[in-house]
């Protein structure tokens, strides 16, 4: 849990239910009978999706937790791939996306709230 006030750019934020990663602040101030009010634009870390926030500054926010992890193609098969984790030796599937991967090949992927995605291709 956190802050809005706490919040920067390029940090992370749920926002229904989605981990999304912050493009935009904007901060108001304070009224003569209320607070601070902040308007978050975040974009959907797997979706893409643009979504929005407004909250006072001093309301909770949930903050995700955003890994960055490396693994290696198992296996091709066809709208998916099978991934390896290089340090725990999980096994997984993931869609392939736009992404072209082949078995073998070295990949970083993010892992959050249960969603996994490829974001690059290594070497």
């Amino acid at each position: 849990m956190g802050l809005v006030k706490d919040l920067k750019t390029g940090k992370y934020v749920v926002i229904d239910g989605i981990p999304c990663r912050v493009v935009e602040i904007q901060k108001s101030k304070p009224g003569k009978h209320g607070s601070a009010k902040a308007r978050v634009t975040a974009i959907g870390i797997f979706d893409g999706q643009k979504k929005q926030l407004l909250k006072p500054v001093d309301a909770n926010i949930e903050i995700p937790d955003v890994r960055r992890r490396n693994g290696q193609v198992v296996a091709d098969l066809g709208n998916t791939v099978q991934i390896m984790d290089l340090e725990s030796y999980e096994t997984f599937e993931v869609r392939k996306g736009e992404i072209k991967v082949s078995p073998g090949q070295e990949v970083e992927y993010t892992d959050c709230m249960g969603h996994k995605q490829i974001t690059r291709v290594k070497g």
